[in-house]
């Protein structure tokens, strides 16, 4: 007899890369998948949780690389609910942070389907703080800002121009490409010297980042050839890194 279909969409945040920091709620949603839509940051080893028979599709996006269009995605979503039942919705870092999870959840109910969403660990926090880089910290940073480095037009987030103002931490996703111009905007308001850390496939074997100022960090990821999937930290908090020199002139760090 066949199994019946009960539409579901469930989105679950895969948290930073390092498979093991999927939430165990995480883990139980991919272990009850019919059909699992992936993006490009989402660990593959996380299938080792899911059904033999649960159908797997990649739908990621890359800068100018995508698989499937937005609109492509959600229509996805509900062929796959109604023709095989739960589709599990795997995003990497947290589904709502830059991840448009709730523009998919939003889609999936205009047609009735049962949703449910389960955060990740977002890797605005989560990938500095694995290298030794807090988001806050006492005396030193009382607020985080977290912008996306790339708007839908392609062009620098206003919110950066306001941070860059602010003593808050600065955590820009998706914006290494902009890395140059993002330092000339912090540099119209004098914070050449404001120490600054990008981490490239943060909490994965692979992980490389570099340490420096405003002034300092285009040369040094250049000469690292560090690019994305990356994060950029700025702020003192930086400074907590245990490599982060006391007096920094001219000074380059590079793990790996």
């Amino acid at each position: 007899m066949k199994k019946p279909i009960y539409p579901k969409l469930t989105l679950v945040g895969a948290g930073p890369g390092d498979v093991d920091l999927i939430t165990v709620k995480g883990i139980n949603a991919v272990s009850e998948a019919d059909v699992i839509l992936y993006d490009a940051l989402v660990n593959r080893e996380v299938f080792k949780y899911a059904p033999i028979d649960a159908l797997k599709i990649f739908v990621g996006k890359r800068r100018n690389q995508h698989e499937y269009t937005q609109e492509q995605i959600n229509s996805l979503i509900v062929d796959l609910a109604f023709t095989h039942g739960n589709v599990v919705r795997l995003k990497g870092g947290d589904p709502y942070v830059f991840g448009r999870g709730n523009e998919e959840i939003k889609h999936a109910e205009l047609f009735n389907i049962e949703t449910q969403f389960i955060p990740g660990i977002s890797s605005s926090i989560g990938v500095a703080g694995l290298v030794g880089i807090p988001v806050t910290h006492r005396g030193v940073s009382e607020s985080f800002w977290v912008i996306t480095g790339t708007t839908r037009e392609g062009k620098l987030s206003n919110d950066i121009f306001d941070a860059a103002k602010s003593n808050a931490t600065v955590v820009i996703l998706m914006g290494v490409h902009k890395l140059k111009k993002i330092t000339e905007v912090f540099k119209k308001q004098n914070k050449e010297n404001t120490a600054i850390a990008v981490i490239q496939n943060g909490s994965l074997p692979n992980e490389n980042y570099a340490l420096g100022t405003i002034d300092t960090i285009v040369e040094i990821v250049e000469d690292a050839g560090i690019s994305s999937p990356a994060i950029i930290v700025i702020g003192d908090v930086v400074k907590q890194h245990n490599d982060f020199p006391i007096e920094l002139t001219n000074w380059k760090y590079l793990l790996n």
